[in-house]
């Protein structure tokens, strides 16, 4: 039995920051936006989600776990089907998110509070700010 390869680390703030402006495509290969942003978070600064601006002109703008993307030449993948990523929570990506908001983001992915960025933000006392933009 083949041992299982280890997870990618996650990108840093940098590498991040340099995935603005991209094409974000689902785990389909079909477009669904462009990268606007990032949130980062609150206190470590480490980078927690990637804003996309949903898709050309007018659409909304949502928070996508930036551990499930993956970039390469001026693109990123996420491990997430358009329809998902379509009906997330909208997000203001120029406001800090609080834990109420950053676990509601968390549930809509699928992401319990048991596990990842949804355990991390449990337990921290209601009403606290979580995330900022980055």
């Amino acid at each position: 039995m083949e041992a299982e390869a280890p997870a990618a680390p996650p990108p840093t703030l940098a590498e991040a920051r340099g995935w603005i402006g991209c094409a974000i495509d689902d785990v389909a290969g079909g477009r669904v936006g462009k990268a606007r942003g990032l949130f980062a978070d609150e206190p470590s600064g480490e980078p927690t989600w990637l804003v996309a601006k949903l898709g050309r002109f007018s659409g909304p703008t949502v928070a996508i776990p930036l551990r499930d993307c993956a970039a390469s030449a001026n693109r990123i993948w996420v491990a997430h089907p358009r329809k998902a990523i379509r009906s997330a929570p909208v997000v203001d990506p120029t406001r800090l998110l609080l834990r109420e908001h950053e676990l509601a983001i968390c549930a809509h992915y699928g992401i319990g509070e048991q596990v990842g960025r949804a355990a991390e933000v449990a337990s921290r006392p209601e009403g606290s700010v979580t995330s900022q933009p980055a």
